[in-house]
């Protein structure tokens, strides 16, 4: 039993000294490390653990204290983004728990996406005993293996001893620094083990933790701020491309009273939507390979282009030498010093926290009276985005996704959290969404994984039960993890999933019609017998709508959308509708197409790109 202890020294934990388990010690140091939701299926090599989390919430309802939710999903990935869901809509860490074998494995891919998208997470897996380990026992993976290419660290505990130091020390690694997922691998014997509670207590990791301090303690010297202003001052066309690493670092308020203080334009990648309000006069919205055109031309226009915690990725910048050809420097900052001239040379950077980089450079711009004249640059800009703003036949008899999100947008002005599978209609809801402020917008970035948006969305609507979560799916996409409408309807969450359906995976419909003469190979679901309203009725959803007339959109979604309780909406959309703007693998912006209805400043032919180009 987890006791309370009256007398303690000052500072001193409540329960240090008192004997428990190894599987209490875990399920304490997570609520010490304030865990808000466990995420996770039981098996029987995390069994101990899984009877701890009983066992705590039995004697917090007893004395009235927090208890902490245990969100059982259909299976172990659904697990993994849901943590990383509440994990994107707070900051804060994410806790998985799975079992051995096929539980860890499941988390392989959540455990990859949260690595490339810098998100932090805790993934505890279950292990077979210590003795067992390498005989090939019922369930027993190769964790460390098989994760340690994946996750920005993983343990494997073989001293029981150091099992509570560890837990907090991966609460640490996962937050700190640039975040990113860490596994812990604990044996079945090590969860039963009893020993003493320390109640403090971290891992030696001197080298880490320098590195860090380091980081913190790092400051813009004045002579660096003077460099930058003097390279902004011979600037007449600057503009900001800012990256997820503004949202992950805090830094949002500092970006946007950057670019207001000197009149800098703001473009954003795909993760750094939201860093600046969508609707703000500087934001020029999404560049990259589904951008709008008008912020790719942008960025070809500009003459500085300043890079704030954004990774010049493939997506971004097809062909880095063609990337911002207009630019006569590049600035860069970032938290992490191997993003520095990684993809594009810097001719000045800083490595460091942005909040502190932005403000301080904010202060110094600021204290020398610096106010460029930037009217003609920013009058470009307005005509860009008047002349190539995004559209789409208006006309049609179909229905159109990107109708469908507009009308979404209108009803939700900007304040709703979004999550998205992966495909078409994560393009559409990136162009067409407004957002307000950070962390409204979850998406799998630079892992692309289907399935995503869904678990996703539950773990955002447990960290924020009082906010409006949409996830708006692919029929493709919201496939790969449909079993969790049941943990939709089994925990009674409000969420709202609109499933826009063109009958198969679209992206590839898109680029099969675009370059390989329309042959679609394996991506065409129009035969198909899946039925997402019975489905979405058996699995409890009072609310389970198919909208196929035009006229009743705006109508719908209204009352989709201001449904009490889940509710699902599918949409038959115009199955030949395209994500335009688009720009080809390996191509510049120069090439990119902008489809029928969005004004091109180019003629672009289409020509298929190359065997390695593929996507």
């Amino acid at each position: 039993m987890i006791k309370t202890v009256p007398e303690t020294p000052q500072g001193a934990h409540p329960l240090a000294g008192h004997r428990m388990s190894g599987a209490r010690m875990i399920m304490q140091v997570l609520a010490d490390e304030g865990v808000e939701a466990i995420f996770g299926y039981s098996g029987g090599a995390i069994l101990p653990t899984y009877d701890a989390i009983f066992l705590y919430n039995e004697e917090q309802q007893r004395g009235g204290g927090r208890q902490i939710p245990l969100i059982v999903p259909a299976n172990e990935q659904g697990a993994g983004f849901m943590a990383a869901g509440f994990a994107r809509a707070t900051g804060r860490v994410g806790v998985c728990l799975v079992t051995s074998g096929p539980g860890a494995t499941n988390t392989v891919t959540p455990v990859r996406d949260c690595m490339a998208d810098s998100v932090p997470i805790v993934v505890i897996c279950g292990q077979v005993a210590r003795a067992a380990i390498g005989t090939d026992a019922f369930q027993e993976a190769p964790v460390t293996a098989i994760m340690g290419s994946v996750a920005k660290h993983v343990f494997l505990v073989t001293e029981p001893e150091r099992l509570e130091a560890t837990m907090r020390t991966a609460f640490e690694l996962a937050r700190t620094g640039r975040p990113g997922p860490v596994v812990v691998d604990v044996p079945k014997d090590v969860q039963n083990w009893d020993g003493l509670f320390q109640g403090a207590g971290t891992l030696p990791i001197p080298g880490y933790r320098r590195r860090m301090q380091a980081l913190a303690e790092r400051r813009l010297a004045p002579r660096e701020s003077e460099r930058f202003f003097e390279m902004l001052g011979e600037s007449r066309r600057p503009l900001i491309y800012a990256g997820g690493g503004v949202i992950h670092g805090d830094a949002s308020d500092e970006l946007v009273a950057f670019a207001t203080a000197f009149d800098l334009p703001v473009v954003t990648t795909l993760m750094g939507i939201g860093s600046i309000d969508t609707a703000h006069p500087l934001a020029m919205r999404m560049l990259g390979m589904h951008g709008a055109a008008y912020a790719n031309y942008a960025v070809d226009d500009c003459d500085f282009l300043i890079a704030v915690g954004a990774r010049f990725d493939d997506r971004v910048a097809g062909v880095p030498a063609k990337f911002a050809r207009g630019a006569r420097r590049v600035a860069h900052l970032d938290i992490d010093s191997a993003e520095i001239n990684k993809v594009k040379r810097a001719h000045w950077s800083h490595v460091g926290l942005l909040a502190e980089a932005l403000g301080a450079l904010t202060a110094h711009g600021r204290s020398v009276g610096f106010k460029p004249d930037l009217a003609p640059w920013l009058a470009h800009l307005r005509e860009l985005k008047e002349r190539h703003a995004m559209n789409y036949d208006r006309d049609s008899a179909l229905i159109q996704p990107y109708y469908v999100i507009e009308e979404i947008n209108r009803v939700t002005g900007g304040e709703a959290i979004i999550t998205t599978g992966v495909g078409q209609h994560q393009m559409w809801a990136a162009q067409y969404c407004d957002f307000r402020r950070p962390r409204l917008w979850l998406t799998s970035g630079s892992m692309g994984t289907m399935g995503f948006g869904l678990p996703a969305a539950i773990g955002a609507q447990l960290a924020h039960p009082e906010r409006l979560v949409v996830d708006i799916d692919g029929d493709s996409s919201i496939r790969m993890n449909l079993g969790e409408l049941e943990t939709v309807t089994t925990y009674e969450l409000p969420i709202k999933i609109v499933v826009l359906n063109n009958c198969g995976d679209g992206m590839v419909k898109q680029w099969q019609k675009l370059f390989f003469k329309g042959r679609l190979s394996a991506s065409d679901r129009s035969l198909h017998k899946k039925d997402f309203i019975r489905a979405a009725e058996a699995d409890g959803f009072p609310y389970a709508v198919r909208l196929e007339r035009k006229a009743d959109v705006p109508r719908v979604i209204k009352e989709f959308l201001h449904f009490q309780g889940p509710a699902f909406l599918e949409v038959m959309i115009d199955p030949d509708a395209g994500v335009y703007p688009m720009v080809g693998p390996g191509q510049t912006y120069e090439e990119m197409i902008t489809g029928e209805f969005i004004a091109s400043r180019h003629k672009v032919e289409i020509t298929p790109p190359g065997p390695s180009e593929m996507f």
